[in-house]
């Protein structure tokens, strides 16, 4: 963003001060946790689950929501290293034709466009953001503006270059002169063991529920027994559908909704081993693997930003999307105790991210990244960020 509609705004007269902003719903909170159990309760209504009860319907994907100055939190270092990445990745990688998304038509060049005005502003003036920036707030899961935060996580997997009685499990590479239909997770997996023996074999795991973790999280970082680390990165996936089996689990009784979690289905399948495959075996998509010398990346070609990366379904949420999120914050029962605002980057997808009303927020890497992850299942509100055309085109002609 040239430094020169800075002072043009400056000199038209375009300030904040004087200037009314309807709030965005809620109240902002400085923090930048997921879980804080010592801040207080706001006075705003909403359900433990972190819906808004008061929230009006939306008729369309994304409605324009004016929008304060105060709800843009200070940018950190790891965002605006994100950000930079993410504008020398749209300069790079140019989208022909822009992408209809809703209401919305978006360019990569507007996209661009809005990492620059923050990055710029956050070093000149953050008062502008209001202006050369516009909100549009996304309809969510039930059509009022209601977004499911999840999280997802970089694992820590420790495996062994050849097969034991204590590595027994592979992880595969994808299969790339496979002729036909791909196989399930459970020919994979199973009795018929269908890849075996065909040198696809990168590494042996101890047990199949950290090997199907790590694929539902979409890469992970192998540990060998000599200490040596690997990252392993998402290469493709058999094409079947995705079938989540907590939801399998709930059916056959063996948790219910507000249990199910990551650490629950890691610890039942520990303890239950003879439902292990059953369970497993529930879900047909399989994830293959490379090994890749870099930092964990996203589908968008860039690494992950804890607490700022999110996967979306890119039919709604273009990939290098920079939005305003409204993130829950959870107390130890499990309670939304407030929301905290942030700045997110759409920089990854995931096969269970289905539709408008759900994103998955990259919690980092780890064992303390796995328990934010596990724990976040709550909602929050999103507005996409798009440049102000009307005023930046213009200024910029000045």
């Amino acid at each position: 963003m040239n430094k020169l509609i800075y002072s043009l705004l400056f000199f038209a007269g375009i300030t904040t001060l004087g200037c009314y902003h309807p709030s965005l719903e809620t109240d902002l909170s400085k923090s930048s946790s997921i879980t804080d159990d010592l801040y207080p309760v706001q006075e705003y209504d909403i359900a433990p689950n972190g819906k808004s009860k008061v929230a009006t319907a939306q008729s369309v994907l994304y409605t324009p929501q004016a929008i304060s100055t105060d709800h843009f939190p200070k940018l950190d270092q790891p965002m605006i290293e994100a950000l930079k990445r993410q504008v020398k990745l749209l300069k790079y990688k140019k989208r022909k034709t822009p992408q209809k998304v809703g209401n919305l038509t978006v360019s990569n060049e507007q996209l661009e466009k809005t990492a620059e005005i923050l990055m710029e502003a956050n070093n000149n003036d953050p008062a502008m953001l209001s202006h050369l920036l516009n909100a549009y707030k996304i309809k969510g899961q039930d059509g009022r503006g209601n977004v499911h935060f999840t999280g997802y996580y970089t694992p820590v997997l420790k495996v062994s270059h050849t097969q034991s009685p204590e590595f027994p499990y592979p992880l595969y590479t994808f299969p790339r002169d496979w002729k036909g239909k791909l196989p399930s997770r459970a020919d994979i997996d199973g009795k018929k063991g269908v890849l075996k023996g065909k040198g696809l074999e990168l590494a042996y795991a101890k047990n199949l529920a950290d090997i199907y973790i790590m694929q539902v999280q979409g890469s992970g970082i192998v540990e060998y027994e000599n200490g040596t680390t690997e990252l392993f990165a998402f290469t493709g996936t058999n094409k079947h559908s995705y079938s989540s089996i907590g939801n399998y689990m709930i059916r056959k009784g063996l948790t219910t909704a507000q249990h199910v979690s990551f650490s629950f289905i890691k610890k039942y399948l520990r303890e239950h081993p003879e439902h292990a495959e059953d369970i497993l075996f529930s879900n047909p998509s399989y994830v293959f693997f490379k090994p890749v010398n870099s930092n964990p990346k996203g589908a968008g070609l860039v690494p992950l930003t804890e607490l700022h990366s999110i996967a979306v379904d890119t039919r709604y949420i273009p990939m290098g999307s920079i939005l305003l999120g409204s993130v829950p914050v959870i107390n130890n029962k499990n309670e939304v105790i407030r929301h905290d605002f942030k700045l997110l980057i759409a920089q990854d997808i995931g096969g269970a991210i289905k539709g408008p009303g759900h994103v998955d927020l990259y919690t980092g890497v780890g064992y303390p990244a796995r328990k934010m992850a596990s724990k976040l299942h709550h909602y929050g509100n999103l507005w996409l960020l798009l440049p102000n055309e009307e005023l930046i085109a213009p200024l910029a002609q000045r």
